[in-house]
């Protein structure tokens, strides 16, 4: 959490704010404010955060209010202690780019910790439960209308280069919390289940379950392969379901998180 906070501050003052280029949410808010108003940016990133936190910390929990508070106190330190580095670069475009991916790591590692850097994330939580928005849609709508604002304070053509930081921020984020081995879900029918699940045990080195189905259509008894791989093997287990089986039903699917099981891959001999 802290290393999270602290690379997420490292991108703000070394990347995207010597560039006036924004983040969304209340650090977006910070920045633009902390421009107009020449006021340090890391007070107003804990005073602007601070009433979303109380709402936090009723609504949904007190040690996420806590993780989250901790998270935007280093976030603030770091960003006050680096306020007089000499940026890495006047290029707005590199910046938006590499400040992205600072910014997208440092906010996956603390939400990975059970934190949060930003105050909208919160109120995208509580207003999803009554309306039939997602988080993300609601984040995302907010977001918009901040670094819309952007334009108007900084020019366009910032407002253009903060929407890349944005993207790239967001695609790391992802990155970081679901990992570059993310896990995958697999669902196999086939005549050649047992064939096919011994070589996803033995060549893959993946552990198996069997599940007994049945065609609605033919009424025929079926036996359903699942597993849980991870993205780097899904072209090994595509070529040995084809080696088996050509004509097999193969399903796979994304999984945010595996917890529990025998799902650490085993040593191949």
């Amino acid at each position: 959490m802290i290393f999270g906070s602290a690379l997420f501050s490292m991108g703000l003052e070394i990347f995207l704010v010597p560039n006036n280029i924004i983040d969304g949410g209340i650090v977006g808010i910070s920045i633009i404010l902390s421009h107009l108003l020449h006021i340090p940016l890391g007070i107003f990133l804990v005073l602007l955060n601070l009433p979303f936190l109380m709402i936090g910390y009723k609504q949904i929990g007190k040690t996420f209010a806590i993780s989250t508070l901790f998270s935007v106190l280093i976030m603030s330190l770091g960003s006050s202690l680096l306020h007089s580095i000499k940026p890495f670069t006047m290029d707005p475009l590199l910046a938006a780019v590499f400040g992205g991916v600072i910014l997208g790591i440092g906010v996956g590692l603390v939400i990975r910790s059970g934190g949060s850097l930003d105050g909208t994330e919160i109120v995208a939580i509580l207003f999803s439960k009554k309306t039939p928005f997602s988080v993300g849609e609601i984040v995302m709508f907010f977001n918009l209308f901040i670094l819309s604002s952007a334009g108007f304070v900084f020019g366009w053509d910032h407002a253009m280069y903060s929407l890349i930081a944005y993207f790239v921020a967001y695609k790391m984020l992802d990155i970081t919390i679901e990992g570059l081995d993310q896990s995958k879900s697999v669902w196999i029918i086939s005549d050649e289940s047992e064939k096919i699940g011994q070589a996803i045990t033995f060549r893959l080195g993946r552990g198996v379950t069997y599940l007994n189905g049945e065609g609605a259509f033919s009424g025929d008894d079926k036996k359903v392969i699942f597993s849980v791989i991870t993205r780097l093997e899904e072209a090994k287990l595509k070529s040995i379901v084809d080696e088996h089986d050509p004509n097999a039903f193969l399903a796979i699917g994304n999984i945010h998180d595996v917890k529990g099981g025998r799902f650490k891959k085993k040593d191949i001999h």
